[in-house]
């Protein structure tokens, strides 16, 4: 009897986390609960082995909503775009039929069953994500270390178009929470350090090299013994003006280039110049209108001491 109760107790498997709700999106979990697919199609399977066909038949993706179901454009403020939050849309038959799965509180024997399964990749699929929702975070790399080689395909998309083996599936599961717009419960960070350890003695990153092109590989043929074409002759281009203009002759004889606070001086000089002739002109023109001021000014005074 003893032997029976150890072998019994080592059977079972201990939920974590919060037993009520699996550990999903409460979004989802009132979806799961209130779909008529699961109260009335999946409340009359009893046995693990009736939801097991169940899954064969009719789970043909992995993620939480059906395609098309969701919308989210219309959400404004804190849940607009917001992952897990906002309107539900139809919850998928896989999310039901991973439900359904933990109200049968599955022992070690079944979840074993699960992941070794060779009908469908889904239930194998679904049995790595009932350990991902369900067991301790240092105890999942035990669960998925073996079976990080695992070739068999599978497309978690719904509507296909982003397959993927379980062995990548698993690495995805372990070191990212986002799973088609819904979250993994959160690994603490001293459990996910030595997760990442693991990870990289495994599947160490290899750094990127180059493709080596075809044409570097082929000899280049060269033929020494043609004649080359005679080249043309560069035509010269005629200099403008402004550069012959810049340039002048020294005392010396030789070619130089005028400073640019010379030139700066000249175009002053263009612009403002004027002749000795003119400013004279104007020095006289100045006086005789003082001149004629000051004695259009004594005339008035006269007038007015007359007066």
């Amino acid at each position: 009897m003893s032997d029976e109760g150890s072998g019994k107790a080592a059977n079972q498997l201990p939920i974590w986390g919060n037993e009520k709700t699996m550990n999903l999106n409460t979004m989802i979990l009132a979806n799961i609960q209130g779909s008529p697919y699961f109260k009335n199609n999946l409340y009359k399977l009893k046995t693990y082995h009736q939801v097991i066909d169940e899954i064969y038949y009719n789970v043909a993706h992995l993620e939480p909503w059906e395609r098309g179901s969701r919308r989210t454009s219309g959400q404004v403020g804190m849940c607009g775009g917001v992952r897990g939050v906002g309107a539900g849309g139809i919850v998928s038959t896989a999310f039901c039929c991973l439900y359904k799965l933990y109200t049968l509180k599955l022992t070690r024997k079944q979840v074993y069953g699960l992941l070794d399964h060779t009908d469908s990749p889904y239930i194998r699929a679904l049995g790595f994500m009932y350990l991902r929702f369900t067991q301790p975070p240092q105890n999942l790399i035990s669960w998925f270390e073996p079976y990080f080689d695992d070739d068999e395909e599978v497309d978690p998309k719904a509507g296909g178009g982003s397959p993927m083996t379980i062995g990548m599936m698993l690495r995805n599961m372990l070191t990212s929470l986002d799973w088609y717009s819904t979250l993994f419960p959160r690994i603490p960070v001293p459990v996910q350090k030595q997760i990442n350890a693991v990870l990289t003695n495994k599947f160490p990153i290899q750094p990127a090299v180059a493709p080596v092109r075809q044409e570097n590989l082929e000899p280049k043929e060269t033929n020494n013994h043609e004649e080359r074409e005679p080249r043309e002759p560069r035509r010269e281009r005629p200099r403008s003006r402004s550069r012959e203009r810049r340039r002048s002759r020294d005392r010396s004889g030789f070619e130089t280039r005028d400073r640019r606070p010379d030139s700066r001086e000249r175009r002053r000089e263009k612009k403002y110049k004027r002749d000795k002739r003119d400013r004279s002109r104007s020095r006289n023109r100045s006086k005789d209108r003082k001149e004629k001021y000051r004695s259009e000014r004594r005339d008035h005074s006269r007038e007015r001491r007359r007066y």
